[in-house]
């Protein structure tokens, strides 16, 4: 897949890197990372010499047919874990446990804070549970890391990407060692979250803010479906207007019709 997912995105898009030292040669890691776009888990890989391991939803891996099993092969062979997301809680620590083993056996475990894809380019309320747990159970370092411009090759509803140069920024590490042991305590992830927030801000100089992407995409959401029922509320008074008025039309044609019938009869001789 390095060869030739890896070689022929970076053939075709180009990324431009800077942060790379910042990589470790060996050892454990989690790489925190803002998330514009789908392809953010193809690009970031793709110009690392190292393995990255993400969690993906189990559907991408267990769906049945021909189709599903080369699905599967793929997400596997891009570094992807599945995870079963039927129910918040025992998605949440499936990830977790997955994370943990993956930074135990000494390699790159690549999360996103937010939990979702920014829905407008911001950056959004990192979620304090993966990542920090995660950190602080193995002791790995938390390497930020932002992408850039990946949202714009190829957005919601295209097909074809656009062929463009996207980013990729690799902070320094953050070492959390002080924290080691206090992975329950919900005040010390809300700390270890917003520090990584912050130096993934820095390093995208995204707009930030202070909310969880899954809570705007539903005001989003919950916004369209307004305006799409005001749309047709609207039109559906439209149409009662523009009936009401032909009615008043034909009414008034037939009015006056029996009016010049009665007017004629009263001329004959």
């Amino acid at each position: 897949m390095k060869v030739t997912v890896g070689g022929s995105l970076k053939l075709a898009f180009q990324p431009w890197v800077e942060g790379l030292e910042h990589i470790p040669a060996d050892g454990p890691a989690v790489l925190a990372s803002n998330h514009l776009s789908f392809s953010d888990s193809f690009f970031l890989p793709a110009v690392l010499d190292r393995k990255v391991t993400f969690i993906a939803k189990a559907e991408y891996f267990n769906t049945p047919g021909v189709k599903g099993r080369l699905t599967a092969a793929f997400f596997k062979g891009v570094g992807q874990l599945p995870v079963d997301r039927s129910g918040a809680r025992g998605a949440g620590e499936a990830a977790i446990k997955s994370g943990i083993e993956v930074l135990e056996r000494g390699e790159l475990f690549g999360i996103y804070p937010e939990g979702t894809r920014s829905p407008d380019g911001r950056l959004y309320r990192g979620k304090p549970g993966g990542l920090a747990r995660v950190a602080l159970a193995t002791g790995a370092p938390v390497i930020p890391v932002a992408m850039i411009d990946t949202e714009k090759i190829q957005p919601p509803g295209k097909v074809i990407p656009k062929l463009m140069r996207p980013g990729i920024r690799i902070g320094k590490p953050l070492d959390f060692s002080r924290y080691q042991g206090m992975e329950h305590d919900r005040f010390v992830l809300r700390a270890v979250t917003d520090e990584v927030m912050y130096e993934i801000m820095k390093l995208s100089g995204q707009e930030y803010v202070d909310v969880y992407a899954t809570a705007m995409k539903r005001q989003l959401a919950e916004a369209a479906k307004a305006e799409k029922e005001a749309g047709k509320a609207a039109k559906a008074a439209l149409a009662q207007a523009e009936k009401e008025r032909a009615e008043k039309e034909q009414s008034a044609k037939e009015k006056a019709a029996g009016q010049d019938g009665a007017a004629e009869q009263g001329t004959e001789p």
